[in-house]
This record gives C-alpha cells, structure tokens and sequence, in this order.
C-alpha cells in the first residue's frame, strides 16, 4: 500500500464484510456477491470464466474466492467456512485447474470440509490437472456426496438448476434434504 499510515489506521472489520476478513486471515482471495453458487476457484482468471458461465446458464455467483496455487487442505477447508457462512448460498461450485495446485490436495480439503462442516447443500466439483486421478480416488472412496463433473458448462448448469431447486424448496418450506454425508 501506498499509505501505509492510512492502511494501517483502518479499524480492521468496521466497515469490511466478515468473509473479507476471514479469508485474508487465511490467505484467500474473497468478495462478496449477491447470487446463490458459492465458487471455489484458483486463479482469477479461472474465478472470472465461472461466474460468467454460472451467470450463461441463468444463475448469479455468491462469490468471488480464489484459492491461488499452493493452497493447503486447511486453506480449502477455510475457503468452505467462508463461503457455507453466507445464508444465500444454495450450492456449491468447485471449479479447479490443477496445473501449479494438486488436486488431490483440493479434493481432501473438501472432504474435510465436508465432513468438520456438516455441509447439507448440492456440491458440484470439477477438477482437471495435477493428480485428478488420485483426487477422483479419494473423493469416490469416500463417505460423502459430490457430484463431480468433468465439463465445467455441464457443472455450471447442475449447480444453477440445483441452487434453483434448494431455493425454490426453501420458499415452500418443504425441505430437501442434499446432506453430503451418506
């Protein structure tokens, strides 16, 4: 920053979102929207093509969250706190390019997030790159419902249709139950 005197000053969480705050706490990259698809993403580029195709198929991302390359399982499992704490959030998008990340480092983040969270809404994940055959592994080997899509135009139309259906649910009061443990 430029002024640091000014950076400095700022009384920390009185005018920013909570979720900003946590996220930079653990190294993430986090804004805030108005939709309905959480997004778990690396690299801003990637974030930006999956709000857009969320947006394509009708749908509005809850979020902007990048994980970056050398995220950790903690990171991941962080990542998932932040963006499950939002009551807006209907489903989950995770949308990974493994090419400096692991994938079976994201894919056991989100099995431990899944399992520590006790997460109960649709999860759709799309993993290519680095070691996506042991992430695919551990996630069918797995106790936990994931719906794990290889095409990210197919993954953005099941997260919109079933973000669609949890809310549609919700305003009729009838419940639905997505629990990811089995």
């Amino acid at each position: 920053f430029r002024a640091k005197q000014w950076y400095q000053r700022r009384v920390r969480g009185s005018q920013e979102d909570k979720r900003d705050v946590e996220a930079n706490n653990a190294g993430l990259n986090y804004i805030g929207l108005d939709g309905s698809i959480g997004c778990l993403v690396n690299g801003a580029g990637l974030a930006m093509a999956t709000m857009d195709i969320i947006k394509l198929h009708g749908g509005d991302p809850a979020n902007f969250l990048d994980v970056g390359g050398g995220a950790t399982s903690e990171q991941v499992t962080e990542a998932f706190k932040i963006i499950s704490s939002d009551p807006k959030v209907k489903a989950i998008l995770v949308n990974i390019f493994g090419g400096i990340m692991r994938c079976d480092v994201i894919a056991q983040g989100i099995l431990d997030a899944a399992t520590n969270l006790n997460l109960d809404i649709p999860l759709i994940v799309r993993l290519q790159g680095s070691n996506v055959k042991e992430a695919k592994a551990l996630m069918a080997l797995s106790n936990i419902k994931i719906l794990p899509i290889d095409n990210l135009d197919e993954a953005a139309s099941m997260a919109v249709k079933l973000s669609d259906i949890v809310s549609r649910a919700q305003e009729l009061k009838i419940k639905v139950d997505f629990s990811l443990g089995i």
